[in-house]
């Protein structure tokens, strides 16, 4: 981020569903990709569910385009920026399913990695 301020300004913060690559470093990962995920305020919206999914299919591309054969999703928006979990694992399955079926040599593995035992239980009825 202090790179990207020095050349768009202090006040520059990364667009929603736009995902910038890093290395690893001491994680057990090659490369992260970080994404900002819609915050929902005041009720959940038609923009807030479409700028969910491109969060998955951006970082999906990105995956193929950098040869990067797995990746880890946390459940992106619904902690503290208030995004329904639920509706939000649909999304996350929807989006990742659908793009699957189009690039299904790109990647071998896609896990959704949940912090808390209800996102857990979503996830696997989802998935069923």
């Amino acid at each position: 981020m202090a790179e990207l301020r020095s050349v768009y300004g202090n006040d520059y913060e990364q667009p929603t569903a736009v995902p910038m690559l890093t290395e690893g470093f001491n994680l057990p990962a090659k490369k992260i990709i970080h994404i900002v995920g819609p915050i929902v305020s005041g009720g959940l919206t038609a923009k807030n569910e479409r700028e969910l999914a491109e969060c998955y299919k951006n970082t999906l591309d990105m995956c193929a385009e950098n040869g990067l054969r797995s990746v880890a999703f946390c459940c992106i928006s619904t902690g503290v920026f208030g995004f329904p979990k639920e509706r939000a694992a649909q999304i996350a399955v929807e989006t990742v399913t659908k793009w699957l079926k189009t690039h299904s040599n790109d990647i071998d593995r896609v896990i959704f990695n949940v912090f808390m035992e209800r996102d857990r239980e979503i996830y696997e009825r989802i998935l069923r």
